[in-house]
């Protein structure tokens, strides 16, 4: 059987060159065709040999993920839905901006977090992508958008796993993959221009940073537990206590000194004064260095959460900012094609029966909201509009 050479890192791919009795700096070569040029013809690889050629051919393919809509954006953002088969697709997004070019990767088809203002665990969980599944959408993405453009110089600069999924519950493909996006033979990005995205899966946050350390980002949200129970679930598993330990042990590995906390801004849930107030004192508490990145809500009809008003994100970012920590607000991009941060949900076979799950987070939030006593800790949260 055929093996897919998106599949391996270069260290996988040596293994498998020396399995065709070949040598060692064939792989380089073989890499470099695969990644640099984006060949996905043996025959094109013309510093090869016939002989390993024909090998290849009888061994090995380069099997791109079909490609089952695009859409571009009114802002230049492009979003792709890739067939990723039994009836199940995930979503990528480039997103460009004049000093660089971000593609936004998905590493799971659906997403068992389950987070009650995205989208994508609204849709459930179906399985875990392969390494080449997740490569794949980064191969099609940058050679794409090479002729698109009409260039020949490198493309996407960052690549952030943002995308569908929670990339550290698909840790053993995730690595590799993100191997082969640091390695200069490949794509050559930098461990500071490769983000990986967590809800907080404290045991791979602490492999992560042993194992592949690059920039990351917490999916944050809440600073009491109880909000953030019902926000992120995983927070039930591990508390924000542990989380921001886990951020200062990953700081020791990592290529950046602060760690970016995501928190999508939502109308009279976590948006208040004294939200912000609660966040200045977890982070100067657990001594984590930081920075924010205040996310504007996409609404979709099944979240019943709203977005915080303009006015009140740019009251709780002084506050923040006041306070001392580096503040920005996420810029909206590709919202008209649904490519806006928590607005990738694919098409995924749900084997989680995640509308269960999601009425009883929505009681329970209802709860916390009418019965703000039952938060320890948290201020009265107010009960969006839409509800």
């Amino acid at each position: 059987m055929a093996v897919n050479l998106l599949d391996f890192d270069l260290e996988g791919l040596t293994a498998f060159c020396e399995s065709l009795g070949e040598k060692k700096f064939r792989a380089t070569q073989l890499f470099r065709w695969v990644h640099q040029k984006g060949a996905s013809s043996f025959d094109d690889m013309s510093d090869l040999a016939k002989s390993l050629r024909d090998k290849l051919k009888d061994h090995a393919e380069v099997l791109a993920l079909p490609v089952l809509t695009q859409h571009i954006s009114s802002d230049g953002t492009i979003k792709w839905l890739f067939d990723v088969g039994a009836g199940d697709a995930v979503e990528a997004v480039f997103i460009p901006e004049a000093d660089r070019g971000t593609l936004c990767v998905s590493s799971q088809a659906g997403c068992a977090v389950g987070c009650r203002f995205c989208s994508t665990g609204h849709q459930g969980f179906s399985r875990n992508l392969k390494t080449w599944e997740i490569l794949a959408q980064l191969w099609f993405a940058e050679h794409f958008l090479r002729k698109h453009l009409g260039t020949t110089d490198r493309v996407i600069s960052n690549v952030v796993m943002m995308g569908m999924g929670e990339p550290l519950q698909n840790y053993a493909a995730l690595i590799p993959a993100l191997k082969t996006m640091l390695d200069d033979h490949a794509y050559g990005l930098s461990r500071r221009r490769v983000t990986v995205s967590t809800s907080g899966v404290v045991p791979m946050m602490d492999r992560l940073g042993q194992d592949c350390p690059v920039a990351l980002a917490v999916s944050l949200h809440a600073p009491q537990d109880a909000l953030r129970d019902n926000l992120v679930p995983l927070n039930k598993k591990y508390p924000l206590a542990e989380l921001m330990s886990a951020c200062v042990r990953y700081l020791a590995h990592a290529p950046r000194d602060f760690i970016t906390f995501e928190y999508c801004m939502l109308a009279g849930v976590n948006d208040s004064s004294e939200h912000a107030l609660a966040l200045l004192a977890l982070v100067r508490d657990s001594g984590v260095p930081c920075k924010f990145n205040l996310i504007p809500f996409n609404p979709f009809p099944a979240s019943g959460l709203t977005q915080s008003a303009p006015s009140v994100v740019q009251a709780f970012s002084n506050i923040l900012t006041s306070g001392g920590v580096v503040t920005t607000v996420r810029k909206t991009r590709g919202d008209d094609i649904d490519a806006a941060c928590g607005q990738l949900a694919g098409d995924v076979k749900d084997r989680t029966r995640v509308g269960d799950r999601m009425s009883k987070q929505r009681t329970v939030m209802l709860h916390l909201v009418r019965s703000p006593e039952a938060a320890t800790h948290d201020k009265p949260i107010h009960e969006p509009s839409s509800h």
